[in-house]
């Protein structure tokens, strides 16, 4: 059974930043203290010299592309950039080709990442108008949840019929993830740019498309219905300050029935960013103002907003390089969220403990995975060192997406991610792979 010793780290952990050692045996962490002696010769022994120790992130909302659009990514390729980013646990989307809407392509999915994920993984079960009978089968105990797309994005999976709606809310105890932009009023804000435009529409106007109408009309109704019927509901990528007002700061998170997250990009960009960036920062929901990106902020800080995620979704740059109309939503950020959010707290907008909380314990408590998202002994040794003073810049040459683009090139971070341990394994040191994680199905305690 191998052993790591990791010595004088920050350990940042369940609200506190405390000096100490922390000591993995075999997959868990055997103990955390003040001083941990090495107790045998063949121990590995990491000096962290004063940089932060972390759980492993755990980012709840993914797209690795795998099956059938494995030219933009794969397990492989996007775990691997994960952990070198901090990422040791990824939940992913049901949009692939074919789309996870059956128990049988579920379980495909899960079998890809058995034999190439670097990190631990589960999937979110796919909602349509027609599959609630399948949706009952799912297991909860083994499967994330269930994604419903209440807006349409890549891969169109869109629920909209109202009837279905409050019968699969009424009827699964599946926690239930939506994506929410109301169809109609894209629909109608479409039409009213393509009049003026045609298909060189401006990437300007895309939040005015997706905009904060169609975002809170949809939210709020998502909210009513779980209300209603007493489902679970998790809401998945807020882009709008208005949308934060749906959400309840007071109760405790393990006691919330209705939830929110929030991505890196909406915390990151804003609508000012378009004429650099162009469709390189198309996302769905759009980027949108200054101010929805400080109103998402103080609700992350507040308690309104439970979780910070990625919604990483690379495409190729030929395909992000297409027209308005024609370019695909989405963009990479496994490999540089942590560094992102780093760069938050050096800039006083996060706090390192607001960080732990919203991307490892939150996660962790929201989606009841069983042993992990803490540091505490016993629980599985996912663990991240990061180094706060070690500046880097983001260029083609260290990017690792299969995509290998970023839309952080050029940006110089002050931190960055030394080592990551997933399973007790030591995947990830300085810059290369020293030995190949094998990431495992995660386990929920419900």
């Amino acid at each position: 059974m191998s052993t790591i010793l990791i010595k004088n780290a920050n350990i940042v952990n369940e609200g506190k930043i405390i000096q100490g050692d922390v000591m993995v045996e075999g997959d868990r962490i055997a103990e955390v203290g003040g001083s941990i002696s090495v107790k045998s010769a063949d121990t590995r022994v990491i000096d962290a010299d004063g940089q932060f120790l972390i759980p492993g992130m755990i980012d709840d909302q993914v797209h690795f592309r795998e099956p059938g659009l494995t030219h933009k990514a794969t397990i492989e390729t996007e775990s691997k950039a994960a952990i070198a980013g901090g990422i040791t646990t990824f939940i992913e989307m049901p949009n692939t080709v074919p789309q996870a809407t059956t128990i049988e392509l579920l379980e495909e999915k899960f079998a890809i990442a058995g034999k190439t994920s670097w990190a631990n993984y589960s999937f979110m079960f796919g909602g349509t108008n027609d599959n609630l009978e399948e949706i009952l089968k799912v297991d909860k105990t083994k499967v994330a949840g269930l994604k419903l797309f209440l807006g349409s994005s890549t891969g169109n999976m869109l629920v909209d019929n109202p009837k279905v709606l409050e019968e699969i809310f009424s009827k699964t105890d599946l926690l239930i993830s939506v994506h929410c932009e109301d169809e109609a009023t894209i629909k109608k804000n479409m039409a009213e740019y393509r009049k003026m435009y045609g298909d060189d529409i401006p990437v300007e106007f895309h939040p005015k498309i997706r905009s904060e109408e169609a975002c809170y009309l949809s939210s709020s109704r998502a909210i009513a219905l779980a209300k209603k019927t007493g489902a679970r509901l998790h809401v998945f990528h807020l882009s709008t300050a208005r949308e934060t007002e749906l959400f309840d700061k007071k109760k405790p998170l393990a006691e919330k029935k209705i939830t929110a997250e929030v991505c890196l990009h909406h915390l990151w960009f804003s609508e000012e960013d378009y004429a650099a960036k162009g469709t390189r920062i198309k996302w769905n929901p759009a980027v949108k103002t200054a101010k929805d990106r400080e109103g998402l902020l103080k609700a992350l800080n507040d308690g309104r907003i439970d979780v910070i995620a990625t919604d990483h979704a690379p495409h190729t740059l030929d395909e992000k390089n297409n027209n308005y109309v024609n370019a695909p939503s989405g963009g990479p950020l496994v490999q540089h969220a942590l560094a992102a959010l780093f760069e938050m707290y050096h800039n006083g907008k996060l706090s390192l403990e607001t960080i732990v909380r919203k991307t490892a314990h939150n996660p962790a408590i929201l989606f009841e995975i069983k042993d992990r998202g803490f540091i505490r002994k016993g629980y599985k040794a996912d663990l991240v060192l990061v180094d706060s003073n070690s500046p880097w810049t983001v260029s083609r040459e260290n990017i690792l997406y299969k995509c290998g683009w970023s839309p952080f090139e050029g940006r110089t971070f002050r931190s960055r991610v030394t080592h990551t341990i997933v399973n007790g394994c030591l995947a990830y040191e300085n810059l290369k792979f020293p030995n190949r994680s094998k990431g495992e199905r995660i386990i929920f305690d419900r």
